[in-house]
Order: structure tokens, then C-alpha cells, then sequence
């Protein structure tokens, strides 16, 4: 979807969106196609027993008195205030019924005249990018149908005044590298595994070398030397090889750089512990943690952010065959501790482990944000609303926390502690890495990644139940989400840009 701005007056023809306050309230737009029509605007907006309610359209085909095809009237603002996250959401509520109506081409009109806390500028540019998030779809695979349901929104046009599409045209810019961190990773996240396997997850990281992003590819031999013999025991039952992907974006000279680590496992069947077949063919989004990271590293080099960051992803596949790890077996990580492997499904933890221990020795990072769809625990406790954070550091928890709230990428914290490290005490090597049965399974796995941690200041978040949706969402159709690209980026302009309040 391209999205064009414009000091142009509106057109006499086509679509136009035009968006209306609290209780019916008009823009200086809206008043005027009122008053050329007689009144229509302010009737329609009464006709459903009261004025709508925010982000709900009003929609008139052929309107009496206008020349337009038809008008949307997009109602904004919500009694107790109205967020950016809000405005968003509106805009991702449009994209969903211009897709539902098969318009392909669409004008919004200005909000000046509005009382909302954003400036027409900044209220169109949230509206643009919801619309622009909820819009996308993965289908690469499919052909064009005549009974598809859904269009394609081709193109949104911003009307602004002058000041304000300059304000808006220099914006733009950053705001569309968020949206396509976003939508990389929802891409990548929705590939089949015969596609994106671990050498090609690989190869499709070096793509962000065109904006400036240093890319690194360990391979086999390379890790074997290195010693991350947790990560290739996951990978030792597939005949994919597997692969290491460091990226690192220098927008800025700081004395440590902020590193994020991502699960990168490709397709996992459980491995010799196999997953019931039901439901197995999601697992190919069980990559979504790399896939967040490599989505994060392109939103902040595409707009150029004054920051130092660091992206490491493990992939690999978690395959049962004659060479797969047993449960039971014992591994001796890159740090030295020894693993006991109670159950090849708890993998992830293994390329975790070895993946953070390298980050921390090499780099050396002022804080280490790891992500990874880890437990199905984590869904027991949080659903689908939310990501499990785990924390070794209050500060970085607090700030992680309100960047999930900015972007709508919710998180919620759960314990560590001395005596959940005993869940994962083994009897004949360092750890196990599995925790007590049922009990306190998504803190196990988090317990577990933090003791390759070496007591860098770090952060785990479990997304296991929010990179994949089975319902539609504002910002999301069903499918991949891409989540944490946006909470990240937000934390790092918040707290890790040069000049910023962590700068």
C-alpha cells in the first residue's frame, strides 16, 4: 500500500475518508461537505441512534449533493482520551473495510478543526500506519480468486494543509521503516519451512546489509569450533544445517551496544519428544523470535537511528532421525555448563544458551534483550494478550514495560528467582532443561537462558502466544504478527538513541 501526501485539495470524485470527533463533531472538511449537501453528514452520523463511536465508519454510497462515489466517515476520539495507539487502531479499522468493500484507492481528509490531543499531521500519519499494518497479508502462494472476499488497498492519499503535510512529508520517512521492521518479520514468520529453513533464514538476513547493517553468518564448522554444542545438538537430528546470524547496526558511537538475541528455530517437531500431529504445521513460526530481531535491526538502520544494536539469531530445525539428540543425553554448552536434555522439545533454551553466552563474551553489552516463543506455559498463564517478560534488572523491566504499552505490544512480568533455579537442578550434570512437570514452566525456560546470561543486565521475552494470531486483531490479520519489531523500536528511541534520555 503506498501512501502519498498532499497539500492538494480534496477530489470531487473517488473515495474519500473524513474523519469526525466525539459526539458527531465536525472538522473544518466535514462542515464543509455538510453544508454542500444539505446536512447529509450530520443526519447520517444520528441515523444509528446516536453519533459513533471511535474508530466505527459511517459509510454513504453515492452521497445526495456530492459528487463522490462514496464517504467514510471515520469517528475519532474516546471519552476518557485518545492515544496515538488509539488513532492507530482507527486507522487499522478503516484498512478493514476498505478491504471488505474492494477499495483499492483511497483520500483522507484533514482533522483540523478537531479536538484531538495529536495535530493533523500526527493524526494522519497514525491513521496511515494502522491502516498500513492491518492491511497486509501473506499471499505469496495463493492466485488471484474471483470469490476472494477481500481487495487490495492500493494506494492512501493524507490531505493536509501546507504546513502540515511538510511536517508530515518529513516524518513519513522513519514511520514507514517501523512499518516494514513490522512487516519483515511477519514475512518472514509466514514462509514455509521448506522455504525458510535455517541456511535461507540466513541468507534472507543479509538482505539488511543494502541499508548499512553489518551481517555475519557462523556456520557449522565455524560453530563446532566455537563450541556452541547446545545449539548443534538441537540441530544434529535435521538434515539442514544450522547457523548462527550476527547483525550489528552502528547509527551511533556508544560505549556499549544494546544486543537482542532471537530463537531461530525454523520448524521444530519436538524433535525424539514429537509433538501431536495436530497443529504441528504452525510450527514453522517457532523462528518468530529471529525473525522479531531481524525486523527490529531493519526498522532502526532504514531510519537511520543514532543507536548502537546488536541482533544475534540461532537457527536451526528440531528434527527426529537416527542422529537426533535423545532425551537423556548430556550437552556441554559454550559456557562450560553441562545440560542434561530431559526433553528434545524444550529446544529452544538450548539455542538460546549457547546464542546468549556468545553475545555477552563477545560484546560485552550494556543490556541483552532475548526473544523466543518458548512455552506453551506462557499461553496457559497470559493467553494471547500478552508476552511473559522476565527480568534480571528492574530499571530494564520498567522500560520494556511501558514500551509495550506505547506500541500495544503488551507485556506482563513474571518471577525468577533463587528458588525456581532449583526447578532446573539436575541430578548427574548442571542443569536439566526442563522444570518440575507442570509447575512454573515458562519461568523454568527463563531461569534456564538467564544462566547463560553471566550477569549482563538482561531481559526474556516469551512470545509464544502473541506471534501468531488466529483471529484478526486491529494492527493484524490473522497470521504472523510481527511482534516486538514496534516495542523495541520504541524502546531503543526512547532509551538507547544518541541524545535520548539513555543517549
Amino acid at each position: 500500500m503506498r501512501v502519498e501526501i498532499t497539500a492538494a485539495p480534496l477530489p470531487e470524485t473517488g473515495v474519500l475518508v473524513v474523519p469526525v470527533g466525539r459526539e458527531g463533531a465536525l472538522s473544518s472538511v466535514a462542515q464543509a461537505l455538510d453544508a454542500r449537501s444539505g446536512g447529509l453528514l450530520r443526519r447520517a452520523l444520528l441515523a444509528g441512534g446516536g453519533p459513533p463511536k471511535h474508530g466505527q465508519l459511517v459509510e454513504l454510497l453515492l452521497p445526495a449533493g456530492l459528487p463522490h462515489e462514496r464517504l467514510l466517515l471515520l469517528a475519532l476520539g474516546k471519552p476518557e482520551g485518545t492515544r496515538r495507539l488509539d488513532l492507530e487502531e482507527a486507522g487499522g479499522a478503516l484498512a478493514a473495510r476498505l478491504l471488505a468493500s474492494r477499495i483499492g484507492r483511497v483520500h483522507l481528509a484533514s482533522t483540523a478543526g478537531l479536538d484531538l490531543p495529536e495535530t493533523p499531521a500526527a493524526t494522519a500519519l497514525a491513521l496511515a500506519t494502522g491502516c498500513r499494518l492491518r492491511a497486509w497479508r501473506f499471499t505469496k502462494y495463493q492466485h488471484e480468486r474471483p470469490d476472494e472476499p477481500q481487495g487490495r488497498i492500493e494506494e492512501l492519499v493524507l490531505h493536509l494543509e501546507e504546513e502540515a503535510a511538510g511536517v508530515a512529508s518529513a516524518a513519513w520517512p522513519a514511520e514507514a521503516a517501523r512499518i516494514a521492521g513490522v512487516l519483515e518479520a511477519r514475512e518472514l514468520v509466514s514462509e514455509p519451512a521448506n522455504v525458510l529453513y535455517p541456511e535461507s533464514f540466513a541468507q534472507a538476513c543479509k538482505r539488511l546489509e543494502r541499508f548499512g547493517v553489518a551481517v555475519e553468518i557462523l556456520d557449522r564448522e565455524r560453530l563446532e569450533a566455537l563450541g556452541m554444542r547446545a545449539l548443534l545438538a538441537v540441530a544434529q537430528g535435521s538434515v539442514r544445517p544450522p547457523f548462527v546470524v550476527v547483525m550489528r547496526w552502528r547509527g551511533a558511537e556508544r560505549p556499549k551496544p544494546l544486543a537482542l538475541v532471537g530463537k531461530g528455530v525454523c520448524f521444530d517437531t519436538g524433535g525424539i519428544s514429537i509433538k501431536p500431529a495436530q497443529g504441528m504445521e504452525e510450527m514453522k513460526f517457532d523462528m518468530a523470535g529471529a525473525a522479531a530481531v531481524v525486523g527490529t535491526l531493519h526498522a532502526l538502520a532504514a531510519r537511520k537511528a543514532p543507536a548502537d544494536v546488536v541482533g544475534v539469531v540461532g537457527l536451526v530445525e528440531n528434527m527426529p532421525s537416527g542422529t537426533a539428540q535423545r532425551p537423556g543425553d548430556v550437552v556441554r554448552a559454550l559456557s562450560g555448563k553441562t545440560i542434561e536434555v530431559v526433553n528434545t522439545d524444550a529446544e529452544g533454551r538450548l539455542v538460546l544458551a549457547d546464542c546468549c553466552w556468545y553475545t555477552q563474551e563477545r560484546f560485552r553489552p550494556e543490556a541483552m534483550i532475548d526473544l523466543a516463543t518458548l512455552t506453551g506455559a506462557c499461553i496457559v498463564a497470559l493467553g494471547h494478550e500478552r508476552a511473559g517478560l522476565f527480568a534480571s534488572d528492574d530499571a530494564l523491566a520498567e522500560r520494556l514495560l511501558a514500551a509495550g504499552e506505547a506500541t500495544g505490544e503488551l507485556l506482563w512480568r513474571l518471577p525468577l528467582g533463587k528458588a525456581y533455579e532449583q526447578h532446573i537442578r539436575s541430578e548427574i550434570a548442571d542443569l536439566k532443561n526442563v522444570g518440575r512437570a507442570r509447575e512454573a514452566g515458562a519461568t523454568a525456560g527463563a531461569v534456564f537462558v538467564q544462566q547463560f546470561t553471566n550477569g549482563v543486565p538482561w531481559a526474556h521475552l516469551d512470545i509464544a502466544g502473541t506471534a501468531w494470531t488466529s483471529r484478526d486483531l486491529p494492527l493484524c490479520a490473522k497470521g504472523a504478527t510481527g511482534f516486538g519489531v514496534r516495542l523495541l523500536d520504541r524502546f531503543v528511541a526512547v532509551h538507547h538513541e544518541a541524545g535520548g534520555p539513555g543517549g
